[in-house]
């Protein structure tokens, strides 16, 4: 089953995102108020293959059966558009790979923001050449099947987080989470505080170390939150 994509999240949204992190939009949810199935944080097992690379794009979903990837090429092909984040439930199916450097680097070369699957991939080398995010279960150097039906563009759930086409996908070295569209204003708004904040401890932590190092009186790192429990 074929659908169309969503229409793509607002780029002053995307790059507001591209200015935070995976662990802050979590935070940030929090602060927001917003509920979010497993906090919106997918399965950890989901890895970044290229820790220095980010993604932040508009969900495109595919729906596998375990083993075969014919609707992943039905989606870069079909349904690709440059900025989208390329989603597959590829049902932790880990007997072979689903994608190599020549399916990543034709997303790259589509404009995919990254690639994010629930299975295994091949090409290491490849793909690290590429510089491209790819999130995955890990490798297999075994091929997949290309004959079974699936669905793009479609809902899905990987790790007990739904995830529907236009939903917010960003990915750092941290690993996965989804944002879904209805929430993504609030939960930046809640993200952008909950940085304000750690910039705060951090200048507050440099100024201990550096008036420890000159020995002179130390001011109080002592959280608010922590101060009003002890005290």
């Amino acid at each position: 089953m074929f659908h169309p994509c969503a229409e793509p999240i607002d780029e002053r949204l995307l790059a507001r995102a591209r200015a935070l992190s995976v662990s802050l939009l979590l935070d940030g949810a929090k602060a927001a108020g917003v509920a979010l199935p497993c906090g919106g944080c997918l399965p950890v097992q989901i890895m970044p293959l290229n820790r220095r690379v980010k993604m932040v794009g508009t969900a495109l979903t595919v729906k596998t059966q375990p083993g075969d990837n014919r609707p992943i090429h039905l989606a870069i092909y079909g349904a690709g558009k440059p900025g989208y984040a390329l989603v597959i439930d590829g049902c932790g199916h880990d007997g072979c790979a689903y994608m190599g450097d020549l399916m990543i680097g034709a997303c790259k070369a589509l404009g995919f923001a990254g690639v994010a699957i629930d299975g295994r991939v091949r090409d290491w080398d490849g793909v690290m050449e590429l510089g491209f995010p790819v999130y995955a279960r890990g490798l297999s150097p075994l091929a997949p099947t290309k004959a079974k039906d699936g669905e793009v563009n479609g809902e899905i759930v990987l790790g007990g987080v739904r995830i529907c086409p236009g939903d917010l996908v960003m990915g750092d070295c941290d690993g996965l989470c989804v944002i879904p569209r209805e929430d993504i204003e609030r939960v930046l708004d809640g993200a952008e505080m909950r940085r304000d904040y750690e910039e705060n401890r951090a200048r507050a932590i440099a100024a201990y170390v550096k008036a420890k190092e000159k020995g002179e009186d130390l001011p109080d790192l002592t959280p608010a939150w922590v101060k009003e429990i002890l005290t």
